[in-house]
């Protein structure tokens, strides 16, 4: 078994390779070459401007939302609107509905273009995953400032306390220290979570599937072995569709929770 294969799917490169060896290979422009992540993010952030413009415009008429596709997209805003941002943020949570919103739909487009043959999944891949945490620690840190002022926030990052006079300047410092590492070992769990996720999914189906590339020294053999290799490689692609939307789910909801305490004084 080609090892270098397994990993294809879950790896950037500058050519997409899709079934029956079409070979796309990206170009360089000023200087940069395009990868097959960089492709993907971009048309993620397309669909979802072509998506959610015209919904906006419709909701902001006052007219009611029409079609299948239209209502599935307001039942998902709305549940991350009354079920993960308020009740995580609380007061003024609202106004990190859009940014809430759009990390959800990124996340989740970028997890689904991993099913698709040919493409990949940018959040298979740890560098992806950890710009996102960088990205949700940095929310956190401009929401808590603004919120409890720069100098404030890190202030109470060490809760109230009633120390006898002198052990304060003891223990504060090594409680900010630890308050501090505490921070960032959540984002940087928040970031293996997602990619560990996304990149085992896609590890197992690649596995499944390669096993009937390898078997050719029986015919009998092989049909002995892809057919259970293609069940399982179905069940599992099922299962990886849910998991795109959970990891979706848990990265958000991970993300208000943490801005909702920074917001907060200990």
């Amino acid at each position: 078994m080609d090892t270098a294969k397994l990993f294809e799917h879950v790896n950037d490169s500058h050519v997409f390779e899709f079934p029956f060896g079409c070979e796309i290979e990206l170009p360089v422009i000023c200087g940069v070459q395009l990868t097959k992540f960089m492709v993907i993010e971009t048309l993620v952030a397309l669909i979802m401007l072509l998506l959610f413009i015209p919904l906006a415009r419709k909701i902001k008429t006052g007219q009611p939302i029409r079609g299948r596709f239209s209502n599935l997209l307001e039942v998902f805003l709305l549940f991350l609107r009354d079920d993960v941002v308020r009740p995580s943020i609380g007061h003024g949570a609202d106004k990190f509905l859009p940014l809430i919103w759009t990390t959800f739909f990124f996340i989740l487009g970028m997890n689904l273009f991993g099913m698709l043959p040919g493409f990949g999944s940018p959040t298979a891949s740890y560098s992806v995953t950890c710009v996102m945490a960088v990205f949700a620690l940095v929310s956190l840190i401009i929401a808590g400032s603004v919120a409890q002022g720069p100098i404030g926030f890190w202030v109470h990052q060490v809760p109230s306390m009633s120390l006898p006079f002198g052990l304060g300047f003891i223990l504060k410092p090594m409680l900010f220290v630890i308050e501090v590492f505490g921070l960032m070992v959540k984002h940087f769990v928040l970031m293996v979570r997602l990619f560990a996720n996304m990149f085992a999914g896609h590890l197992v189906l690649a596995v499944f599937t390669t096993f009937i590339t390898v078997i050719t020294s029986s015919w009998l053999l092989w049909v002995c072995v892809s057919a259970p290799s293609m069940a399982l490689a179905i069940a599992i692609s099922l299962l990886e569709i849910f998991v795109a939307f959970l990891q979706a789910y848990i990265f958000v909801f991970l993300m208000s929770l943490f801005i909702g305490m920074g917001r907060h004084a200990h």
